[in-house]
């Protein structure tokens, strides 16, 4: 929305392009005034970009094999205090994932030409009245 805003804002203005959609005026300046001076954005941000640097470093000298759990335990033996799931938040919108042991589990593929039973009931389950319709699944 930001970028939509700066390509229209010489032609409409910031306040009527804002009234029609769902920002207020002053989340678009307080975004421009941090993308000027950095130190402006709140604590949480600026640590997350120090801890992304970290754990991208820990990643990729582990040769992108780490997942979550070895990343942070290599973060905590370098002295870096953070909390587990910080460190999945972050790598998630980092992209960044560890590599799972094991082969994929696939669904089981029936065969074409197996038998199936007739569908007798043509799939209406509803009867008018008791005994007159029997359903049963031996699956």
């Amino acid at each position: 929305m930001i970028s939509f805003i700066d390509q229209h804002r010489s032609e409409y203005g910031v306040e009527p392009i804002c009234a029609q959609l769902p920002i207020a005026s002053s989340t678009y300046y307080e975004h421009k005034a941090r993308e000027a001076e950095p130190a402006r954005a709140p604590q949480r941000v600026r640590r997350d970009v120090e801890l992304s640097r970290d754990i991208r470093r820990v990643y990729e000298e582990n040769f992108q094999v780490y997942g979550v759990r070895k990343v942070w335990r290599q973060l905590g033996r370098e002295q870096i205090r953070v909390a587990r799931c910080t460190v999945e938040r972050l790598m998630r919108s980092l992209g960044l994932q560890g590599v799972v042991r094991g082969r994929k589990r696939g669904a089981t593929i029936s065969e074409e030409k197996a038998f199936h039973p007739v569908d007798r009931v043509k799939r209406q389950f509803t009867a008018t009245r008791p005994n007159e319709l029997w359903v049963a699944d031996f699956t």
